[in-house]
């Protein structure tokens, strides 16, 4: 498995030229065109599309049905963007699925094709697997945008998805919500039904365009289709508009404040496949599938009032410095944060979102073995400009998470701003956990 790891990471993740829609539906077409005979999911969005994805998967599950996930990035391992039911994929189909598509590579090449990006390449995995495996829905979240990402050549797929819209990856898809909005919206077919988040008036007004262009029955998801009912140990309750007019009472398992909005979406996702008859979830299913979910590095309490979650955008920081100032208030406790980020991220923006509202006693830079990391002195400078708090620099991951939770006495604490380092921490843990076995 670790020669197939070294194989993927030494695929360029971007190329100056690149496989056209075109191209990759040849490459399909040697492989069957396997996406034609599934009922497929698509998933838009620049923040909530793995937590969305992770919710569908756990109530499609719970009423009954087989579900293939395709989600990205991962966090330690590869195949961890490769679900069945909820679990990785077996090992062996794994390493089946790399060789067809490693053999595959070679052939198209031959032929005078482009070899497949890093992305490219995984998708064409997940169509072997999700081709033998045949579940009954497969649940595809793009990687970048969406009109010109690898997953945008599936033809007709049952629902498309369009999550929260915020500023990230301005390089590629443009400067303003309304440009990223239709780089997202660019997934969406004639005639198919769209549920998207609509709390961004500028990117909900493109989608809604454009679906009214193609024909595609429209449903907006805003932030008065939930209630909030009360918090609990676990997260809040919350009770959900549903598609025909009704009420679903759900247990959010999380105390981030933007879960709400990611399950009623995807709640109003499952209501649309059952009101037309794609799919029959009963009320049981959702608010069971809701509670089993997990979505790991958003939010996830890793040890007693100590969480991870990977925001690694403007958007995402903002969402989660909410969080943190919600859960400070009910609490009155102070906040240490251990931070990262790329380089390629507005990381000053983030760190501006991030400090807003919340009382930090202190803040741990971590340095990763990275190339695309950002400078740690210039985070360092920036979360200076922002708190009047310490803030220090370490060489390591593993001594940033040591600082971390030597330092935060009885308060709260945050791993944050970059899912690479949300991974790096992850796997500190379970190398702890197998040491503390023997």
């Amino acid at each position: 498995m670790n020669k197939i790891e070294a194989y993927l990471n030494d695929i360029p993740m971007w190329a100056g030229e690149k496989n056209s829609l075109d191209d990759i539906r040849r490459y399909l077409e040697v492989l069957g065109n396997p996406d034609d005979s599934m009922r497929i999911i698509h998933v838009a969005g620049t923040n909530g599309k793995g937590s969305v994805c992770a919710y569908l998967t756990a109530m499609l599950c719970e009423a009954g049905f087989s579900v293939g996930t395709f989600i990205s990035p991962h966090l330690e391992l590869t195949r961890e963007r490769f679900l069945f039911d909820g679990e990785m994929v077996d090992g062996e189909l794994y390493a089946e699925a790399f060789e067809r598509v490693r053999t595959l590579s070679e052939q198209m090449t031959a032929e005078g094709l482009k070899p497949p990006t890093y992305f490219e390449f995984l998708f064409y995995m997940c169509m072997v697997i999700n081709g033998r495996l045949q579940p009954d829905f497969l649940i595809l979240e793009t990687g970048l945008g969406g009109r010109l990402d690898v997953t945008n050549v599936i033809r007709r797929p049952v629902l498309t998805i369009i999550t929260s819209i915020s500023m990230d990856h301005m390089q590629y898809l443009g400067n303003t919500l309304a440009e990223i909005a239709a780089e997202k919206a660019g997934i969406l077919k004639p005639g198919v039904p769209v549920v998207y988040d609509a709390s961004c008036r500028e990117g909900a007004a493109v989608t809604e365009r454009r679906a009214q262009n193609l024909g595609c029955p429209l449903y907006a998801v805003n932030r008065d289709d939930y209630t909030l009912l009360g918090r609990g140990a676990d997260g809040p309750r919350i009770s959900i508009r549903t598609v025909d007019g009704g009420q679903v009472v759900v247990a959010v398992p999380s105390q981030a404040e933007y879960q709400m909005m990611n399950v009623t979406v995807a709640v109003r996702a499952v209501g649309v496949l059952r009101s037309r008859g794609i799919a029959w979830l009963s009320p049981d299913d959702v608010v069971r599938g809701i509670r089993h979910s997990y979505w790991p590095g958003r939010m996830e309490e890793v040890l007693p009032g100590v969480w991870l979650d990977g925001a690694h955008n403007e958007g995402g920081a903002a969402s989660l410095a909410e969080t943190i100032a919600r859960m400070q208030k009910e609490t009155g406790k102070n906040v240490n944060l251990m931070f990262g980020a790329m380089s390629d991220k507005a990381h000053a923006a983030m760190i501006g979102r991030l400090c807003e509202g919340i009382r930090a006693g202190r803040v741990t830079i971590a340095r990763m073995d990275n190339a695309r990391y950002a400078d740690v002195n210039q985070l360092a400078e920036e979360f200076r400009g922002q708190l009047n708090c310490p803030v220090v620099i370490c060489d390591t991951v593993a001594e940033s998470w040591e600082d971390l939770l030597k330092n935060r006495g009885d308060g709260l604490a945050f791993c944050t701003g970059s899912l690479y380092l949300v991974g790096a921490v992850k796997s500190l843990l379970n190398e702890e956990n197998e040491h503390d076995r023997f």
